[in-house]
């Protein structure tokens, strides 16, 4: 008669998997929606936005909108934070500038309201 032997995984193996899957869970949770820094004046049809350096976006108000054009640093660049787009290279499509209007992804163990 051939013995059964079951595998037991090491008390490490247990402990890593656990805390990787609690990481997971954590950041897959948070309140900021995806965002990259564009050029609101360079629009194309096909591309969408250029996406610039995030300096260009520095001062400004997540809050806004978008609303008002705002003095900075980077010279000719109109830079303004687009939420939750779609990015191929360098440029950002199908997004928005509402922050409040952002897909709200979620993740686990998360309420299905946010914030603020």
């Amino acid at each position: 008669m051939e013995r059964k032997t079951t595998r037991r995984l090491r008390s490490s193996t247990v402990i890593l998997g656990g805390m990787g899957a609690l990481a997971a869970a954590l950041t897959s949770c948070g309140s900021e929606p995806d965002k990259r820094c564009v050029d609101r004046n360079s629009y194309d049809a096909v591309n969408g936005y250029r996406v610039v350096d995030s300096s260009a976006c520095k001062g400004s108000s997540s809050t806004t909108g978008g609303k008002g054009k705002k003095s900075r640093g980077t010279s000719g660049v109109d830079g303004e934070w687009y939420y939750d787009s779609d990015v191929s290279g360098r440029w950002a499509d199908y997004g928005t500038f509402d922050k409040s209007k952002a897909a709200d992804r979620g993740g686990f163990g998360c309420s299905g309201s946010s914030g603020g």
